[in-house]
């Protein structure tokens, strides 16, 4: 009876903490996404630039903190993009692991093995989560990328100043480009320097073209020089490293599918003869050497991704 009663307890907070997760991560975020440029949103109710630029930074995450670890976890999740609390992630990872843990105890029995996997898949779904929304920002950033650098081009040659260029940017682009310049914009305007303004703008982003445009401004900065010829030869390098990027994609979408495939393929095979035959495991559960070999099968299939993965992604 205690026992039924735990259960049920779980099963309420777990079902309390997903609804919490589900409204905090889909609602308010669909509800974002329909605001063209956010900086600008913001603008219209709040006068102040200093507000505007507190508010985004606060909205985002974006700190600065004394660990390196940390500080490239915090700009790890600015990059993704998402407005979410810190604690409402980490709710979302409790609900995962209560729920992960209640199905996987059904099967492998309440203990450390079903705790322990339960646990290591939490964390697979909300770094693969977490991964997929940064990679598809900093993707929809690279393509509006070099347009960004045009109209900056146009500016300079028409005798604007860097500054006031980028904030041309702020208005006429839309997300993410559009408040991620408002921003780099409203620093400088604040009396921060190029340089750093621009190295803010690249761990906010986390976009390599971005380190290509913050050695170009510097440099002339420096030394001085034609900034429009110069911005105008980044844009053009921009397009043609986009362009192999898309080719690379192509060539290696075979390799991805099977390592999807394969990575996938044990789990499956186990739910599904499990679902067919309940019994089929029945006799090997209880031996004691199931608990080691699952976790050498597992390192062994962690192994192997991370060798795949080496294999599909490369610099180029």
């Amino acid at each position: 009876m205690d026992d039924l009663l735990i259960v049920i307890a779980l099963v309420f907070l777990a079902a309390t903490l997903g609804i919490y997760g589900v409204y905090w991560v889909f609602a308010l975020n669909r509800r974002e996404q329909k605001v063209i440029n956010r900086r600008l949103e913001l603008s219209k109710g709040i006068a102040s630039q200093s507000e505007v630029l507190n508010a985004l930074r606060q909205e985002r995450g974006f700190s600065n903190l004394n660990s390196p670890l940390l500080q490239r976890l915090s700009d790890w999740l600015t990059q993704t993009g998402l407005s979410v609390q810190r604690k409402t992630l980490g709710l979302a990872f409790l609900f995962l692991f209560l729920i992960l843990a209640l199905a996987l105890s059904t099967y492998l029995g309440f203990g450390l093995a079903s705790l322990a996997l339960a646990l290591i898949a939490a964390a697979a779904i909300m770094f693969l989560f977490l991964n997929f929304r940064r990679r598809r920002r900093i993707l929809e950033f690279s393509e509006q990328l070099p347009d960004a650098v045009d109209i900056i081009t146009r500016g300079v040659r028409v005798g604007l100043p860097f500054p006031s260029a980028v904030a041309l940017v702020a208005r006429e682009m839309p997300d993410p480009v559009g408040t991620e310049f408002g921003m780099l914009g409203d620093e400088i305007s604040f009396g921060q320097d190029l340089s750093s303004a621009l190295d803010n703008l690249y761990r906010r982003v986390g976009q390599d073209d971005l380190l290509f445009l913050t050695v170009a401004v510097t440099i002339q900065t420096q030394t001085g020089g034609n900034l429009g010829e110069i911005l105008s030869r980044l844009s053009k390098l921009m397009r043609s490293r986009a362009t192999m990027r898309l080719k690379v994609n192509s060539l290696s979408a075979e390799g991805r599918l099977s390592a999807i495939v394969l990575s996938a393929l044990p789990f499956g095979l186990f739910f599904i003869v499990n679902y067919i035959s309940p019994k089929y495991y029945g006799d090997i559960r209880g031996n004691g050497l199931v608990e080691p070999l699952v976790y050498l099968a597992l390192f062994m299939l962690a192994i192997g991704n991370v060798i795949m993965y080496r294999m599909v992604h490369f610099k180029y």
